[in-house]
Formats: C-alpha cells, structure tokens, sequence
C-alpha cells in the first residue's frame, strides 16, 4: 500500500527480509505474535497516523500553543491524536502484558511509531516522551511508583516528561542547581521539597492529559545546607503536576513558552519548581518529589530514558527527511520543466526527474533517508537482542554494540536527514520555500534534532571519548567482527565486491584512527577534533548497513522478478552511498590523524 508518509515496501523490506523480525516470535517474551500481528499493528499505525495526525501537521504549525493563568493549551486536534494514539494501545505497545502492553518486539513498535513520526513529529513528541518516561520507572521506580505513575501513563491518562536543562546549566549537567530538601517518606517512597528553574521542557504543559509525570534532575542538599558539587549529589526524583493521593497541585509552574521554529505544536516551557507564590502543597513551600533509586544516581538513572530519546530523536529525524524525500519524488514526476539534451530545444518538456542532476539529488535522499530508518531500526533490533537474546554472550553483545552506536543513531539522521530536506526544497525550486508546500516546514521542524538531546558536539564527544576510548575499543571490536562477516557475504556477490573491498578498506582507516587516538593517554586535546571522528564514523556504519541491504536486494532480486524495480532502487542507492558519500570518510580522517589545533588554540579574540 502506498502511503504518503512512508514507502510501506521499504518497512516490510527492512523488518522482515533484512532483519526478521518474525524470527523473534520464538522467543519466549513474543510468543503469542506473529507475522500477522506485526504486520496487523504496522497497517493500524499507518491508518492512524493518516487519519488523526497528518491532517493537522500544518494547522499546528501555524496556530502554536498559548499560555494564561490556568497552563499551556494545545490545539484541539493534537490532543485528539495523542488520545487516539493512546486508545489504539500504542502507548503500551512495547510494555509487557503484566503493564497492560503489547508485548511487542521494540522493532515492531518502532517501525509503527515511525508513521507517526512522518505524519506529524510535534504530535508524537508527547507518546514519545511519556513511553520513555514510563520505561524508566518501570525500569528503576518502586512498585508503588509504577502503579501511580507509570501505568497511567502505559494507560495514556497521564503524559511525561524529563526535565534535565536550566537556563544556566545547558547540557553541562553537572552545574545543575535546582534543589532537592529531604521532606519525610511516604507509600510512595522519600519525598523530598524541589526548588529551582528547568528550561527546553517539552511537553512540560498542556491540556491533554490528566496529569503531567516530570521526571526531575536535582541535587540533594546536604547536612550542611550545601549543594555537593558536580555529578556525585544529582538524584532524580519523579514530581507530578497533581499529586496523586490528594489531587491538590503541585508547586510547578510554566513561567513561559518557548517559540520554536519548528515542532510548534509541542509546548516547550520554563518550568518553576518550588516558587511557592501560587502553589504550597500541604501548605509548605517546595515542589513535591519522590527519590527514583538512590541518591546520587540521577545521572546514570536518567540516561536509561535519555538514551531511548536520543534514538527517537533520530527515528524522528529520520522519518521528516523520509517524508521530505517522498514529496520531492512526487513534485519531480510531475513537475515538467525543460528538455533531453540531445532533444536540443525541441520537442515536448519532461518531468524533471528525467535530468540528471535532479536524479542526483533524489538518490542522494534515498540514501539518507531510507538508510537512517535502517540504522534507527537496527538499533531497535538490538534492543530486543540484548533484552532477550537466547545466551548472555549475545544480550552482552547487542547491549555493547546498542551503546556504541546510540550516538551515530542520535546525531548521524539529525544530520543527514536535514540535508535531505534540504535537497527536498531544492528540488521544488521557488516553491520549496514558501509556506504553500510541506517541505519547508519538514526542514523547520527537523532544524531541531541536531539540538534535541545532546547536540552533535556531544554526540562526538560521547562516542570517542565514552563509547571508544574509556572503553578500549571493545565494543569497537564487536562492531569490526560483524562489518566483516557482511564484507565476506558481499565478496560472494561479483556486483558488490568493490563495494566489500571499499568498506573494509575505510573500517581499517577508522580502526587506525581511533587506535592513534587511544595511544595519547590523557592529552587533553584528545577530543578536539570528535567531531570529523563521529562524521567519518558514522558513515561507515551507514556504508555498512547498505552493503547488508544491498546484499539482501540481490539475493532478492533473483527470486522476484515483479518487484525488480524496488530491489534495483535499494541496489543503486548503496552503490551511491559508496561512490559519492563514502570518500568524505578519507578528509574527515585525515583532520583526526593531522591533530589540527587550528580550531581549539584559536583565541576568542582572534574571532
């Protein structure tokens, strides 16, 4: 069924001829699915994605979230969706039965929540951020903070969010001042008193839900009355915008909304916790919170959910450049303009997709974006390895190789997909950038996940200095293992060969690379250049993961003649990953290797 969001065929393709998902249907957790069920849930995602999300998509836009003495309102159309999305059961899609889930395989989930992401990204933010915000505390909360906070959430009654940023503070989260006083215990475990300012909240406010879950990084005062400094004293603490015992409101107030150049339809607030001038709930002065884990693992509690965004971030991205990419194809088949070269003036014009040049371009798309859902649903894969794989060797393996690769999967469609809607507006020509076609609001809204959760500076600085070097290369390794097995599969496909021999060629580079790097020690100038680490880097894993599809299209390709076309398209855009894409990986590399402190040692004045 064609769609126009999303090329079905390429889902089905990526889920079931190139990663099997059915294959998972053994395993204890998703034994009661099947390829029907999953195929059931792709073709409800994408009806309703069509039916309750798309048609909004520019009216959200254009009429943006208000503010006034009662909270942020959001169009009436949004909340519909976020409840349809809910009632469908997606909310608890990847949750298990004893949740009132799915129990689905994280892959299916994501192959589903990709169709809303294309339909309308600022409407999805809110599911996307309540089934993280619920995967936390089912993962670190108490019993009895899963039943009042998490399964309304599963349920679709409440709506979360993660509150980490301040006005002062950014991403630097260990200069964090919001406070946290100790305040008794109660049924639902330490409370404590909050007090301070988060800014970039999304979905910190709205009228959609009963209640709002805000999942809060604080620091916990100590005996003394002071804040411990850095990283060690952040707790996080789960702080509603009604308390769930009495119902009487929180001291947390939307000080403002933010006003974005895209994602209009999500609020984006300044949240004041503790500033008691409207709010004292049992008559003290504080935002109530509760203690999730221990104190002083706010940090690596938080990642839990920061992680899984930053893939949705991607997953988003991804699919706004997909989408961008569908429209271009559409606009370039229909729009005539100009003639064949050899025509030389005369004769009828023809669709600009018969120009070279525009070709270029559309190939250039595909390869960004339908390889930034391949990534993206890779690491879902993962997910489900490393949660339910048959050995502990293997749940050990896809939970290496998941974390290695959550920064490429955060920042590389961030980055890659934008460009696509940037060739989409090119494509369009003068009618790309006015506000007539969704292109130029596909390319506002997808402007912000270079930002969202971690900018690509700290993408970079994630993976060098996390991801590789702290960890000595050992996940590298497991990644070089299996970019080897898919280099000797492509050997044994004459028209793929030089693509194998490129790849293994450019993973050695990178190897060497990161090897030189890991031989410095403790230089303090070892991340300067992460950044032109993480582009090389992350388009050899997209060289890689194209090399697989491409695999899987020529074996294909044989046994299907009627869907030859769709196969020769898979084929032609991997080759042309390889020959215009990949050599960018040989400069990037040489600017790691050069050392360069052309940039770093440049002084502020100089500017």
């Amino acid at each position: 069924m064609s769609s126009p969001i999303i090329n079905s065929r390429d889902v089905d393709f990526l889920l079931h001829e190139w990663l099997g998902a059915d294959a998972l249907c053994a395993r204890d957790r998703f034994a009661e699915h099947s390829r029907e069920t999953f195929d059931a849930v792709i073709d409800l995602a994408r009806r309703l994605a069509l039916d309750a999300f798309l048609p909004h998509y520019k009216t959200a836009d254009r009429i943006e979230p208000t503010l006034d003495a009662d909270g942020a309102h959001v169009l009436p159309e949004v909340a519909r969706g976020v409840k349809a999305f809910a009632e469908a059961g997606f909310m608890g899609a990847a949750f298990p039965a004893d949740l009132d889930g799915m129990q689905l395989p994280h892959v299916v989930y994501t192959a589903a929540m990709a169709h809303f992401m294309a339909a309308n990204v600022a409407t999805a933010a809110y599911p996307m951020l309540t089934t993280g915000n619920a995967g936390l505390l089912v993962a670190f909360g108490t019993p009895a903070q899963i039943d009042a906070f998490a399964r309304p959430e599963i349920a679709g009654r409440f709506l979360g969010t993660m509150c980490l940023s301040e006005p002062q503070a950014g991403s630097s989260l260990s200069d964090i001042a919001t406070r946290a006083v100790p305040d008794g215990d109660d049924a639902l475990g330490p409370r404590y008193r909050l007090s301070g300012n988060k800014m970039w909240i999304s979905g910190g406010d709205q009228d959609i839900s009963e209640n709002i879950v805000h999942l809060v990084l604080a620091k916990v005062e100590g005996a003394d009355g002071k804040l411990v400094p850095g990283t060690k004293g952040v707790s996080l603490f789960v702080v509603p915008k009604f308390l769930v015992d009495t119902g009487e409101r929180n001291d947390v107030v939307v000080a403002g909304l933010n006003h974005k150049m895209g994602y209009r339809g999500t609020t984006n607030c300044l949240l004041n916790f503790g500033e008691g001038t409207r709010h004292k709930p049992g008559g003290r002065t504080g935002a109530v919170g509760y203690l999730v884990g221990a104190v002083g693992q706010g940090l690596p509690i938080m990642f839990h959910m920061m992680n899984e965004a930053r893939i949705s971030v991607g997953l988003g991205a991804a699919m706004l450049g997909y989408r961008g990419y569908l429209l271009a194809l559409a606009y370039a088949k229909e729009r005539l303009q100009g003639r064949p070269a050899a025509a030389r003036g005369a004769g009828p014009m023809v669709p600009i997709i018969e120009h070279a040049d525009v070709k270029r371009m559309l190939l250039a798309q595909k390869s960004y974006v339908e390889g930034s859902l391949a990534l993206i649903l890779y690491a879902a894969r993962l997910v489900d390895e490393q949660e339910t794989g048959e050995s502990e060797a293997q749940r050990h393996a896809a939970g290496e190789l998941l974390g290695l690769l959550t920064p490429i999967a955060k920042s590389w469609p961030s980055e890659w997909g934008l460009a696509a809607n940037d060739i989409a507006i090119q494509i369009h020509g003068g009618y790309g950038y006015t506000r007539d076609f969704d292109v130029e609001q596909l390319y506002r809204d997808n402007r912000l996940n270079p930002i969202h959760e971690g900018t690509t500076g700290v993408q970079a600085m994630d993976l060098l200095g996390r991801k590789i070097l702290k960890d000595r290369g050992v996940a590298l390794g497991l990644l070089g293992e299996r970019i080897a097995k898919t280099v000797d599969r492509a050997l044994g496909h004459p028209g793929l060969a030089a693509e194998a021999k490129y790849l293994a060629a450019t993973w050695a580079e990178i190897g060497t690379a990161a090897g030189r790097l890991g031989a410095l020690g403790d230089d303090p100038h070892l991340l300067d250049n992460a950044t032109p680490f993480l582009s090389a880097f992350g388009h050899g894993v997209l060289a890689w993961l194209w090399l697989e599809q491409a695999i899987v299209a020529s074996v294909a390709t044989a046994k299907a003649a009627d869907d030859a076309a769709f196969y020769q398209g898979k084929i032609a855009a991997c080759r042309f990953f390889f020959a215009f894409e990949l050599p960018k990986t040989g400069p990037w590399l040489r600017i790691v290797n050069s050392r360069t402190d052309i940039a770093a040692n440049l002084p502020a004045e100089a500017f």
